[in-house]
């Protein structure tokens, strides 16, 4: 199974991604995320960052994730290549490992916005789990 794939979309990005379980997928969709913004070779793991997020549902658990590192490039300028995710209950920790952005070092590609709720959708599946995501650039 892959682990992620970029889709053709008009105006955005869009992207699926995929998991073994829902620790997985958000990895997975993390790295998708990342992917959008830089050429995820030429960033470090210099930096690691702790976030948790909590959410009633597996969609909005992964939704909150993928918002939070958005906020976390915005605030702190923040891009990461790797990630550990834990889910116990309502609640995701993700060890998140990267660096601080430099124009000198990263190759840089789109800037995330946001993630949209358009279209956005995770679901179980028979393989695992499932993430539709468009991200507004």
């Amino acid at each position: 199974m892959k682990n992620y794939e970029f889709l053709d979309h008009t105006a955005d990005v869009l992207f699926q991604a995929y998991g073994k379980t829902l620790g997985e997928l958000c990895v997975n969709a993390a790295l998708a995320l990342q992917e959008t913004q830089v050429k995820l070779s030429t960033v470090g793991v210099k930096r690691k960052k702790v976030i948790t997020v909590e959410a009633m549902t597996p969609e909005r658990l992964v939704f909150n994730f993928l918002q939070e590192l958005v906020f976390v490039k915005d605030a702190n300028m923040l891009l990461f290549s790797k990630f550990s995710v834990k889910i116990v209950g309502n609640k995701l920790t993700a060890q998140c490992f990267g660096e601080k952005i430099s124009l000198k070092k990263h190759e840089l590609n789109v800037d995330a916005k946001a993630i949209t709720m358009h279209q956005f959708s995770v679901k179980k599946t028979k393989g695992g789990w499932k993430a539709r995501v468009i991200v507004d650039i």
